[in-house]
């Protein structure tokens, strides 16, 4: 806090020699402001900017498992601007254990509207029964660079949901 009191020191020595103590008082607070990180207000603009897209991924309530630990997870996502491939990513993990278990991903489609997604894998048997689980779901863009794909994160959306039962279809 010694900026702003040199700052109200200098201030207090301009306003004696110049007469008018107001400029000089109205210029140091400004700058007191600015110093501390205090945003002044500005007139809104004329013209309001778009609002860009958001980007987000979201998990349903709800997910399936089945007897022989074929789990199914999906809710929706929105993206854009990717120079990549995208996947949605879902894991699931139950209890106190710290295991968390893949289930599927899906190819996303970036183009800044709002789609559904659905996952399904297997997880050893026993390791998952119906009833509250923790899911986390990830946008994931693989992008190119330097002869490298590195993952950049488009969203990410952790939440609790309800295994319910299900039977498994074979075809």
């Amino acid at each position: 806090m010694s900026v702003s009191a040199s700052a109200s020191a200098s201030a207090s020595a301009s306003a004696s020699v110049s007469g008018s103590a107001r400029p000089v008082l109205i210029r140091a607070a400004a700058c007191a402001a600015l110093l501390l990180g205090t945003a002044v207000a500005a007139p809104p603009a004329a013209s309001a900017a778009p609002v860009p897209v958001q980007e987000t991924v979201t998990v349903d309530s709800k997910g399936r498992i089945a007897d022989d630990g074929t789990v199914t997870l999906s809710g929706t996502y929105r993206c854009r601007d990717a120079s990549g491939p995208v996947l949605v990513g879902s894991s699931v993990h139950q209890g106190t254990a710290h295991t968390r278990y893949g289930v599927g991903g899906t190819l996303a489609v970036c183009d800044g509207e709002t789609h559904e997604w659905e996952n399904t894998g297997r997880v050893p048997s026993g390791a998952l029964k119906a009833g509250a689980a923790d899911v986390e779901a990830t946008l994931t863009e693989l992008r190119s660079v330097d002869l490298l794909l590195l993952p950049v994160f488009h969203a990410v959306h952790q939440q609790e949901v309800t295994l319910v039962r299900s039977r498994v279809i074979r075809g």
